[in-house]
């Protein structure tokens, strides 16, 4: 079909914003601009795109499939833009990563400092996500690179990835407050009140993979978003907690590692990038700085 590129853009703005208003303002057009932009899209690829209401506006079940299509190729096209812009050189642009919280404080903050030094000139922008969250930005097109947690389902089959780090997930609680003393069995573990990350992350997936091949079902009594705060709470005995082992840097009268009978399989680091993406050199210069432990 014939469709000019500027419809799909306005279509982008639309369905991102879902506010005609909003996507004018965004694309410094007037509102009739945009609706008739929209009524024109429509009508080349016959198909109602959004729906209307004096209140609100969403996508038809075409709208998202087109959406979904769209996103990612805007996203690209955008960053093709901004590396030009950027005359293709490291000395000045900007990098964007994404990464969970976790592997932020524990992992990437001295690859940041060291980059930052080296390149002082460059915008380091951080997404805070899940790891299951950042696959899915890195698909969509809305950052250079990732380091997540691997295994992760989430991640596309055709990114390119390699191992960053390499840990092991562990059990940890109070000694005072339960009886740590012997080596236990994942079973024998789940007698105590169990703390893991919320149910939408990669290590919450990964314990409840532990827990089935055990032919249990994980019945956690708390939840969190973060491993700190995990770790905190176990310190003042409110249950086990089920962390990676890198958060903690040693073992206390307050908090120990239990000694697990059963095996773990160790988890991985990894950062990945897309090759549907053009890697910036910004991007290409970062990585450069962080171990390669694929081999």
């Amino acid at each position: 079909m014939d469709i000019n590129y500027e419809l799909y853009r306005v279509f982008y703005y639309v369905a991102r914003t879902l506010s005609f208003s909003e996507a004018s303002k965004q694309l410094f057009i007037s509102q009739s601009a945009v609706s008739q932009s929209i009524k024109t899209l429509e009508k080349k690829l016959d198909q109602q795109l959004f729906l209307r209401s004096t209140k609100k506006v969403s996508l038809t079940p075409a709208g998202e499939i087109l959406f979904k299509h769209v996103e990612p190729a805007i996203n690209l096209i955008m960053r093709a833009e901004d590396q030009l812009l950027d005359d293709a050189i490291v000395a000045s642009g900007q990098l964007h990563i994404a990464a969970s919280d976790t592997i932020c404080r524990y992992f990437l903050v001295p690859y940041l400092r060291k980059f930052h030094q080296k390149f002082p000139d460059i915008t380091i922008r951080v997404t805070n996500a899940t790891s299951l969250a950042c696959a899915d930005l890195l698909e969509q097109g809305k950052v250079d690179l990732i380091v997540c947690n691997y295994p992760n389902m989430r991640l596309s089959p055709s990114s390119i990835y390699h191992t960053v780090a390499r840990f092991s997930d562990i059990f940890c609680g109070n000694p005072n407050c339960f009886d740590l003393s012997c080596p236990m069995t994942i079973k024998e573990i789940n007698r105590f009140p169990l703390m893991t990350l919320e149910k939408h992350s990669t290590t919450s997936e990964f314990l409840h993979k532990l827990f089935l091949q055990q032919q249990m079902e994980l019945l956690p009594t708390i939840r969190l978003a973060s491993n700190d705060l995990l770790i905190d709470l176990a310190r003042i005995g409110l249950g086990i907690a089920f962390v990676p082992d890198f958060c903690i840097k040693k073992e206390s009268r307050d908090l120990v590692i239990v000694d697990l009978r059963d095996q773990i399989p160790q988890r991985q680091l990894i950062v990945a990038t897309m090759p549907s993406l053009p890697l910036t050199p910004a991007a290409r210069a970062f990585i450069e700085l962080l171990p390669n432990l694929s081999s």
